[in-house]
């Protein structure tokens, strides 16, 4: 297993403010973008996750702006695995300009499993054995 060498994606113009800046809310939806790509890269969809019963809601979510982001700049979003428990998926970002390789951006969310139809807290390894298996790989591998 290879680690995700990232989500490229070009800035619309409506996801801009009046200065051509991308406006800060845009970049949470950047963010759950990349960890969409994330799960399709691992073979494992969120699409297939939900097909299993299984949900994974937001819990928290930062970011930190270090550089703007203008319209016309391409970007590359690296999302990590930061930490996997078996109840909680914490992931990590960094947003980086495609053409100069400058870091702008960066940002967290944790995340939890739960059953799609009581909404109860679920242990992955209990529900799933091969989605365990490629979170705590995944986040080990990420992490050496």
């Amino acid at each position: 297993m290879e680690l995700f060498t990232g989500y490229i994606r070009e800035p619309f113009y409506y996801e801009t403010d009046q200065m051509g800046i991308i406006h800060h809310s845009n970049y949470i939806r950047w963010l759950e973008e990349s960890r969409v790509a994330l799960l399709d890269y691992l073979g494992f969809s969120y699409k297939k996750i939900e097909e299993l019963g299984l949900i994974i809601p937001v819990l928290e979510v930062t970011c930190q702006y270090k550089e703007m982001v203008r319209y016309g700049e391409p970007i590359r979003i690296l999302p990590k695995i930061a930490k996997y428990t078996g109840t909680r998926l914490d992931f990590t970002y960094e947003i980086y300009g495609l053409a100069d390789n400058q870091l702008r951006t960066t940002g967290s969310s944790k995340h939890c499993f739960l059953t799609a139809d009581t909404q109860r807290l679920v242990k992955l390894s209990r529900f799933d054995t091969q989605l365990d298996h490629l979170f705590k790989d995944y986040a080990q591998l990420a992490n050496e």
